[in-house]
């Protein structure tokens, strides 16, 4: 039995993942009080239902409190997998204001600002049981695409998944990043006119940025940090680990960097990419 359960911020995109994994095949169930969490999965399974998928969060209202306790209390045998969605305030803020809805921990005397906060500081203690997925520049079916490949069948559950997110700093640093590595010392491909619009994905900037002689140095020392600590997070029951790969904008040299890395480890780990800054990879996300 396979039991994802999924928590996070209101307007995070829990309900177009939780539709993505009830059209992948799961039984989802929505809005559950987390106090019933073990008692909902013990029944499934006497069901024999073999893929569950199970959304917690505020609006069980204080009854989250009791989730990292429930989460801890599942039978071992059971293979378990926890989702926390995020995104940035100003995100959130502009989704709310879209879609005009009201957030479930707001009322006349709380600002929209001030209930996500207050909602993060419920979530706090919860956040960190699982993958942490930032979908502040994730359209919903890059969402869906997202959540569909984190569940693939061919993934083995004992390999720790490990995420390459290339970003640019101007944007902020991603929410869900476990380490962060900075190559805006290295030369950037922007200010050359043939190269600027290009991206770490083509060629003639894959050629520039090998052949500046600090690409090849700092890519082997960000190897050799991960091919040490790599066990280490493992040995700690890490199944998750995201690394975030920053330039100025997240279009040439991260989106370089992140791919070099990934081709790397896949032997090492189960192996995600994502490219924050990168339009048409997001949109090739959301075509698949």
């Amino acid at each position: 039995m396979l039991v994802i359960i999924l928590s996070g911020l209101s307007g995070s995109g829990k309900s177009i993942a939780l539709k993505a994994l009830e059209d992948s095949g799961y039984y989802c169930v929505d809005n559950l009080p987390a106090s019933l969490l073990v008692i909902l999965i013990n029944h499934l399974q006497t069901q024999h239902h073999s893929h569950v998928a199970v959304a917690i969060d505020t609006r069980s209202s204080d009854s989250i409190t009791v989730l990292p306790q429930q989460f801890e209390m599942i039978d071992k045998d059971i293979r378990t997998e926890f989702i926390f969605l995020d995104a940035r305030t100003d995100t959130l803020i502009q989704r709310f204001s879209e879609t005009r809805r009201r957030h479930p921990l707001g009322d006349q005397n709380v600002t929209l600002e001030e209930a996500i906060q207050h909602e993060r500081e419920m979530l706090a203690a919860v956040s960190s049981l699982g993958h942490h997925i930032d979908t502040s520049s994730l359209r919903p079916n890059a969402l869906r695409a997202f959540i569909r490949d984190f569940i693939s069948d061919d993934r083995d559950p004992s390999r720790l998944t490990l995420m390459f997110q290339s970003f640019g700093y101007k944007h902020g640093i991603p929410l869900d990043a476990d380490l962060v590595f900075d190559v805006r010392c290295l030369p950037n491909p922007f200010y050359d006119p043939q190269l600027k619009e290009l991206t770490g994905h083509d060629p003639e900037v894959i050629r520039f940025m090998e052949a500046q002689p600090n690409t090849a140095r700092m890519l082997r020392d960000i190897g050799i940090f991960l091919d040490s600590w790599l066990p280490v997070y493992m040995q700690d029951n890490r199944a998750y680990l995201t690394v975030a790969i920053g330039c100025t904008g997240g279009q040439h040299r991260s989106v370089y960097f992140a791919e070099k890395l990934a081709l790397h480890f896949r032997e090492a780990a189960h192996v995600l990419v994502r490219h924050r800054g990168l339009a048409e990879y997001n949109q090739y996300y959301a075509r698949r």
